[in-house]
């Protein structure tokens, strides 16, 4: 099986898997880099070309001036025009799917799949709003490290090992990643979310190990038509890994 890794404009690290025709780019979340796809890749591998990236700032990949989505959503662009075969096939986890979407609205692409990322950020505000003195201070490692414990709570123990091993935390990139959540009004984020969807027109499924309520689903398919959503219930936020092989099966499916 072909490997390759490398970076591009000496900024994105990214490595490549497998001799496919289709490129299927994964993208990580905050915090996190692309070994957390691990045990996903050689699976994906064995059907698609799997271009895995570090987002600026995470993993190999050095720091940029700003972590607007749109900034990430650039920076894997410029991977895949470097790199790719046409069009690609984009999931992300977390922030990586929320990046993931932004790149559907704003590149061409196959298909898109969003890992739990609700893309209701307003209710992400109220959710943050309160500890954003903690976060902007010292007890910055604490609270975060909170969060993503609660987060992999269905994960088995080795799994869990395996995450918190890799994990970086840099306060720097968490902080502008969320700088839009803390500075705008939530009629402002609804806004924003709102102009972003509206580009993705390709096929989008969105996988959610997290019940976010019965209001989610229609207000999903409001700003994107073409959306399929699915609850894995009591899934955690790492439904792809905890549920690898259904996972594998649903995205090759899905394309």
């Amino acid at each position: 099986m072909a490997f390759a890794a490398g970076t591009q404009g000496n900024r994105v690290a990214y490595d490549i898997t497998g001799e496919g025709d289709v490129d299927l780019v994964l993208i990580h979340g905050i915090t996190e880099n692309r070994k957390f796809w691990d045990p996903l890749t050689a699976p994906f591998a064995e059907t698609y070309r799997v271009i895995r990236v570090d987002l600026p700032g995470h993993g190999e990949s050095g720091p940029i001036s700003k972590y607007g989505i749109d900034d990430l959503a650039r920076e894997v662009k410029a991977v895949v025009d470097e790199v790719g075969n046409g069009d690609p096939y984009v999931v992300g986890h977390s922030l990586g799917g929320y990046v993931a979407s932004v790149y559907a609205a704003r590149y061409p692409v196959r298909a898109v799949v969003n890992i739990d990322q609700p893309l209701m950020l307003a209710a992400f505000k109220e959710q943050l709003e309160p500890a954003e003195e903690m976060l902007r201070g010292e007890a910055f490692g604490a609270v975060v490290g909170g969060m993503f414990e609660g987060f992999m709570a269905p994960l088995p123990d080795g799994e869990k090992e395996r995450i918190n091993s890799m994990r970086r935390p840099d306060q720097d990139v968490v902080l502008g990643v969320w700088d839009p959540i803390f500075a705008l009004t939530v009629e402002q984020l609804h806004a924003l979310v709102g102009e972003l969807l509206a580009g993705i027109t390709a096929p989008y499924l969105a996988i959610h190990g997290i019940d976010l309520g019965p209001d989610y689903e229609p207000w999903l398919k409001s700003a994107i038509p073409q959306a399929e959503y699915e609850l894995w219930a009591d899934s955690g936020h790492y439904p792809h890994l905890l549920h690898a092989d259904r996972f594998v099966e649903r995205v090759t499916a899905f394309a």
